[in-house]
């Protein structure tokens, strides 16, 4: 609307000179070449004014497409934001696009707008975040059970309190005999359905708290015990002392960095995750349908809902939603935690 409001002003501006009253003794040509001018000059105004017209018209239009989005898609989360934090920012980039800040929409509770993620990624980890809206948060609980893939880095030599390279130093051994066929001839033993002792920094909960939150207070935990997880393909892509690369497909509540602990244990040294990226949840590829954050548009999401609807299986398409009974465009955002029963990194959370 401003930008519409200057249009105007800069139009209006330019039509004095052109309006201003011609001497007759300028002749008939002068006044004649005025009045066309005038008239491309109030074209424009009217044309701005239109303009901000439709502006004002499309908000109610883009919050009822908003509201009807239902499904499940990908994003690309960036290094940095936690998988919490990085939904809060598309919710928040949606509620803009629609007309109204959160604080607005959440004042009133006749519509709401679900979104949330499942299968959370680590603050210092990229790549593949399945998200579900509407009716769709329903279906995360599926994204749980299947495969993801990830492409880690490791460091031989060091360990941390946290397994990564977010945590402080806890040991350090001497890696320099360990060759590429060393870690070859490991991974066999860690493919297949193993156990594994989840990190003590973790979305596992002790007496309804996070165990990371307790680490971080400074409080005694004990590590959980061994559980079962499942592997399906483990290979080394690259060793370039002391860094080595791991294609990993695992299934739900499996730690990376566990493994790459376990890894460097096995060797007689250690190691922690120095870069995670994954790669592949479920059907969704980093590559191929998540969404970088310069395209968290309605528009842009209802494509790739309908692009994504043909790779979830058939009982899971969402049947047709029944119409709204208030024609009331209002939005509103609810957080509940949904499921946590895999606990680790899989934890399903609708806001």
């Amino acid at each position: 609307m401003a930008a519409a409001e200057a249009a105007v002003v800069s139009s209006s501006s330019s039509l004095k000179p052109d309006t201003a009253p011609v001497p007759e003794s300028a002749g008939t040509a002068a006044g004649t070449a005025a009045a066309p001018s005038a008239m491309a000059a109030a074209a424009a105004v009217a044309a701005a004014a239109r303009t901000g017209s439709e502006a004002r018209v499309s908000k109610p239009g883009l919050a009822t497409k908003l509201l009807s989005l239902s499904g499940v898609f990908a994003v690309h989360k960036p290094k940095g934001p936690t998988s919490a934090e990085l939904l809060n920012r598309l919710k928040e980039k949606l509620l803009a696009e629609a007309g109204m800040p959160s604080s607005e929409w959440t004042k009133r509770k006749k519509q709401t707008l679900k979104i949330g993620h499942g299968g959370t990624l680590d603050s210092a980890a990229r790549g593949v975040l399945v998200v579900g809206i509407g009716r769709g948060t329903k279906m995360l609980t599926s994204m749980l059970s299947g495969s993801k893939r990830y492409i880690a880095i490791g460091e031989l030599g060091k360990a941390t309190d946290t397994l990564d390279s977010t945590g402080k130093v806890t040991e350090e051994k001497p890696y320099d005999k360990i060759t590429q066929e060393d870690i070859e001839g490991i991974l066999q033993k860690f493919t297949g359905n193993i156990m594994q002792v989840p990190p003590l920094y973790s979305a596992l909960k002790k007496d309804g708290q996070r165990l990371s939150t307790l680490m971080k207070r400074g409080e005694v935990v004990e590590a959980k015990p061994a559980r079962p997880v499942t592997v399906y393909s483990l290979s080394l892509q690259k060793f370039q002392p002391p860094f080595f690369t791991l294609d990993v497909e695992c299934g739900g509540g499996f730690y990376i960095r566990s493994l790459v602990s376990d890894i460097g244990k096995e060797l007689s040294s250690c190691a922690n995750v120095l870069e995670l990226t994954r790669t592949k949840q479920g059907p969704f590829t980093l590559e191929e349908h998540a969404l970088p954050e310069d395209r968290w548009t309605i528009d842009d999401i209802s494509q790739s809902l309908e692009q994504c609807s043909s790779l979830l299986p058939a009982e899971l398409a969402l049947k047709k939603s029944k119409p709204e009974e208030s024609n009331e465009h209002v939005l509103s955002c609810e957080y509940i935690t949904l499921n946590e029963t895999k606990g680790g990194d899989d934890v399903i959370k609708t806001f």
